[in-house]
């Protein structure tokens, strides 16, 4: 479905407004900017900043949906004969190869991870939409694959400490400034190391029948 001219509208607001919030955090801090600042900032009401976002760590971490969702949308659109763990297998290699913003590799990375480093509510934050990520795609297992007692949580387990493990070295990396592109290189063997740590049971979970 097409987008209207309301939910553009309102779409390229909720990114200005996120835009102008993260300059300002990169600035001086998280802690030293209040949503009145970035109100201000944006030439909108502070009623205007709560209604696009319902928290202050939501105008740094405004991709927080995206990030719960990925996982599961991975494994939703995973292709014929594939299992879950191939779908977050290839989805991961193809932004990792792509150098995509996403997987955190772009030369800015560096200085947003600082604001998150130096603020107790942003870690506590990214920490919960984490959690989140990790039951929505037991959930998501259970529905695509049948209950089987625990192992949608287990394999669920094993597919976000794969994630997670790509993106805290990519993190790692490129707080020390390196070249996107050579830190792309890297993590490619570090995903093929890491797939030749899970189990054939896992590997081969949820393999989605030809229609």
């Amino acid at each position: 479905m097409a987008e209207g001219l309301r939910e553009r509208k309102k779409r390229q607001t909720r990114q200005r407004i996120s835009d102008i919030a993260t300059g300002l955090f990169l600035e001086r801090g998280f802690a030293a900017v209040t949503v009145a600042d970035v109100a201000e900032a944006a030439d909108v009401s502070v009623n205007t900043v709560y209604n696009y976002f319902p928290a202050k760590e939501d105008l740094f971490l405004d991709r927080g949906e995206d990030m719960v969702d990925r996982l599961s949308r991975w494994v939703r659109g995973r292709r014929a004969g594939e299992s879950a763990a191939d779908a977050v297998l290839r989805e991961l290699r193809v932004l990792v190869e792509g150098v995509s913003p996403t997987v955190g590799l772009f030369a800015g990375y560096a200085d947003f991870m600082r604001v998150i480093a130096d603020s107790p509510a942003l870690r506590s934050r990214l920490w919960a939409l984490q959690q989140e990520s990790l039951r929505g795609l037991a959930a998501t297992l259970r529905e695509e694959a049948g209950p089987e007692g625990h192992l949608p949580d287990l394999v669920a387990g094993q597919l976000a400490w794969l994630h997670a493990t790509v993106m805290g070295w990519i993190g790692a990396e490129m707080i020390e400034r390196r070249d996107p592109a050579e830190v792309s290189r890297e993590a490619l063997v570090l995903i093929d190391e890491t797939e030749e740590l899970l189990s054939e049971r896992v590997l081969n979970y949820a393999v989605r029948e030809p229609s």
